[in-house]
């Protein structure tokens, strides 16, 4: 590993001597404080390098939430032609412009830089010259404590490797644990952040499932690993985990994932700025929502006597209404009945006899 790493050992260990340089005009160049804030400012570098890694990641992330129900229904059409799905997977990927393996390319990237950092610590630890730092730089290095605890130090280590370091296990101990549960929580924290603000909630995929698990499951891991990191390497993971979260906040707030809660927060303060243009048919809908909610009355509460006397009203209304339909159609087919109703029924006229004429009179005879 010596071999195939060690020129990221004289990278690592180069940036954080010019570092420690830098700080050693502040502090003294034996402190905590000066080794200590090397190796965030290594972490800082390094987290520059990778924002074009990590801005990919995000699109990743989103694109692969898109077509979740694509793939799912992939899954289902040829869950017996596990070829098949692979073949039509690949062609998804394919013309979404979507890579899986983009959304791990952050982690993957910085992998070397870590083991780098933690193989130089482990080398300190064991006062051994490594990269471009010599025997001086190594113990300087080696006898720096942060709030106690030596940076090459673990929390696995014996009494007796601590006590060579000029540090007791419970100082070592304390800040160690201290500093794994920040770690954790600042990795929970950060995937409840993409869980809960940039996801969409109404489709359920999947993905998200796996994103929840991934949740709950990274801070254990880091805790369980965190107990056999030396403290420099707490310090990095620690750095960069906050490093992440502010940035991945940045992100989220800027170009949030369409029907997400973060989404239509953002939609909600352009539109108080004015700044939103809503087509006017959407505009009005959402006006006569708004009318209709605010008119709607909620039914007053009443009584058990109150419900029974209402109750007892409405039977009696309906009594009296199916009374009232019973007499008008006793009335109906009365006027039926009726023989001036019935149709071809006239008064018979004499034959010759005109209508409205009368017969004439003779005249008196003089």
């Amino acid at each position: 590993m010596d071999t195939i790493l060690g020129p990221l050992y004289t990278a690592v260990s180069w940036i954080i001597v010019q570092f420690h340089k830098l700080y050693s005009l502040a502090f003294d160049e034996d402190s905590g404080w000066a080794w200590g804030l090397s190796i965030v400012s290594l972490v800082i570098v390094i987290r520059i390098a990778l924002i074009p890694l990590f801005v990919k990641q995000i699109k990743a992330t989103r694109n692969m939430q898109a077509i979740q129900p694509k793939m799912k229904a992939i899954q289902e059409r040829y869950k017996n032609d596990r070829q098949r799905q692979s073949e039509e997977m690949m062609k998804l990927y394919k013309e979404t412009g979507t890579n899986p393996l983009s959304s791990c390319l952050p982690i993957l990237a910085q992998s070397p830089f870590f083991l780098a950092l933690y193989q130089v610590l482990n080398k300190i630890a064991n006062n051994q010259a490594v990269g471009v730092m010599d025997a001086g730089l190594v113990d300087s290095a080696r006898n720096a404590s942060i709030f106690g605890a030596p940076i090459a130090a673990r929390f696995m280590d014996s009494a007796e490797k601590v006590e060579a370091l000029s540090a007791t296990l419970t100082d070592v101990r304390v800040v160690t644990v201290i500093m794994i549960l920040l770690m954790s929580a600042s990795q929970f924290y950060t995937q409840r952040q993409l869980m809960t603000k940039n996801v969409d909630l109404t489709v359920k995929t999947p993905f998200m499932q796996q994103q929840k698990m991934l949740m709950y499951v990274f801070p254990i891991i880091f805790a369980v690993f965190g107990i056999n990191f030396p403290v420099g390497v707490l310090v990095y993971w620690l750095t960069t985990n906050v490093w992440t979260l502010g940035q991945q906040m940045y992100i989220i707030k800027r170009n949030p994932t369409p029907g997400s809660l973060a989404y239509k927060q953002r939609q909600e303060k352009l539109r108080a700025k004015g700044k939103l243009k809503e087509d006017p048919a959407e505009v009005e809908a959402k006006k006569a929502v708004e009318a209709a909610r605010a008119n709607r009355q909620q039914p007053k509460r009443m009584t058990k006597a109150q419900r029974q006397a209402a109750a007892a009203q409405a039977e009696a209304d309906a009594k009296a209404k199916k009374a009232a339909g019973q007499k008008t159609s006793l009335s109906k087919e009365a006027s039926e009945d009726s023989p001036s109703a019935r149709p071809g029924q006239q008064s018979k006229k004499k034959p010759g006899q005109r209508k409205g004429s009368q017969r004439p009179k003779h005249p008196s005879k003089k």
